[in-house]
């Protein structure tokens, strides 16, 4: 808190008070009107500025219990699936830094899991001090700026995901976005910003926004993974467009999130039945 300066007692008349004198004297004098002294204006305490609001997240403690208290009753084929499925587990710490995430995100863009991991190693590997361990710390604006073009074409990066890292990365430098800021925005306010970053779309932020920041409402409707789990739950002839996912999930919120979650886990369970089940008709063959 800014201590502000104590104000001292009111200036008298003149500017100050009576002069201290050892008698007084019986003389006339002549008055002299003199012009009050302008008050000095009080120091005020500044406004703090508002901190940012704390937005809910999965991995608070007791969101997901909340979660799922809330959606066993309101969606009751969801609380089927819930039911079946072991629940899910959105871990607080140690969590990355919101440029890093981002970062990690793009090089795993459209690759296989085993490739993206391979790049990410070296992408990680050209950066000062990745070697002691410490690659989160290293993982930001300044040290993927001085990074060239040529530098991540050399580790596999391709020149459009190079452009990508480098737009985030200005983005951050120049202060159009920081952790802070992220993770004080609201899902609508995030999504119109991170979108504005080359590369980013609206399933990368829908992904962050879900297993970074633990977000508990969002609906990731292009999600194929989320589309073809509704579609199993409802038994719709067809994939749902993304109005349809509004409509049908309505009844989930506030966590659509931790609904998105189950639809994952339902189509893999279908397609782990599918599978043993070809495999046993091959053995009976």
């Amino acid at each position: 808190m800014v201590k502000t300066r104590a104000a001292g007692p009111p200036p008298g008349p003149g500017g100050g008070g009576p002069p201290a004198t050892g008698k007084i004297s019986f003389r006339s004098r002549k008055i002299v009107k003199s012009t009050s002294a302008k008050a000095k204006p009080l120091a005020t305490t500044p406004v703090p500025s508002p901190l940012p609001p704390v937005l809910p997240a999965l991995s608070s403690p007791g969101e997901l219990a909340a979660a799922l208290s809330h959606l066993h009753p309101a969606a009751p084929l969801l609380s089927a699936v819930i039911a079946s499925t072991s629940a899910p587990t959105f871990i607080s710490s140690p969590s990355l830094p919101a440029f890093h995430s981002l970062a990690h995100s793009i090089l795993h863009q459209q690759l296989a899991p085993s490739a993206a991991a391979a790049i990410y190693a070296r992408f990680l590997a050209l950066l000062p001090s990745a070697a002691a361990g410490t690659d989160a710390a290293v993982v930001n604006p300044a040290s993927v700026l001085a990074l060239s073009a040529a530098d991540l074409r050399a580790i596999g990066v391709s020149a459009r995901k190079a452009a990508y890292l480098q737009d985030l990365a200005g983005r951050f430098a120049a202060g159009e976005l920081s952790d802070s800021a992220v993770a004080a925005m609201d899902e609508a306010a995030l999504l119109a910003e991170l979108t504005k970053v080359k590369g980013v779309g609206e399933w990368t932020v829908h992904m962050f926004m879900i297993f970074s920041l633990h977000r508990p409402d969002v609906l990731p409707s292009g999600d194929l993974g989320v589309r073809k789990g509704v579609q199993e739950l409802y038994k719709l002839p067809a994939l749902p467009k993304p109005e349809e996912m509004a409509a049908l999930c309505e009844r989930w919120r506030p966590y659509r999130s931790v609904g998105a979650w189950y639809m994952w886990r339902l189509m893999q369970s279908k397609g782990a039945a599918a599978k043993k089940a070809k495999g046993n008709a091959i053995a009976v063959e």
